[in-house]
């Protein structure tokens, strides 16, 4: 058995039917959230019902990917075994500038030079064939 054959895989999304459109957009590059047709308010993580007044009509919107990095930690030891030499990593919250927060990677810089409150914005790896995540990286000058 070689070492590819041997390398653990990451732990991958199973979209449900209610997540689906999220990781159909990320497999476009494309960050949508969700939004309430009743209140306006924008929604991630994907669900049924709008945490703020409970309305069931909730759309899908293009994100801008830009937010800020709400908290962080370094993780410098491997949090799963397929992790094993991709250490140090930046686990996050960020805020999107839409005010959902979701948690992800932070990519593309020296861990120790993230700070809460930095701008990110949205990058897409395509991990498989069917799977795209979305990581953040510092923002550039000109945005996404």
């Amino acid at each position: 058995m070689t070492a590819e054959q041997t390398r653990v895989q990451p732990p991958l999304p199973h979209p449900s039917p209610i997540s689906a459109p999220y990781w159909e957009a990320a497999r476009r590059h494309e960050l949508r959230i969700q939004r309430c047709v009743i209140c306006r308010q924008h929604v991630f993580y994907p669900r049924l019902n709008c945490p703020a007044c409970g309305s069931q009509q909730l759309d899908w919107v293009i994100a801008s990917g830009r937010g800020t990095i709400y908290t962080y930690t370094i993780a410098r030891r491997p949090t799963h075994p397929s992790f094993a030499g991709r250490t140090p990593l930046v686990i996050a919250i960020v805020e999107l500038d839409e005010g959902p927060r979701m948690t992800t990677n932070i990519v593309g810089c020296d861990p120790d030079s993230v700070q809460i409150g930095m701008p990110v914005e949205a990058v897409f790896d395509d991990v498989s064939p069917e799977t795209t995540l979305v990581f953040f990286r510092p923002a550039s000058q000109g945005g996404p």
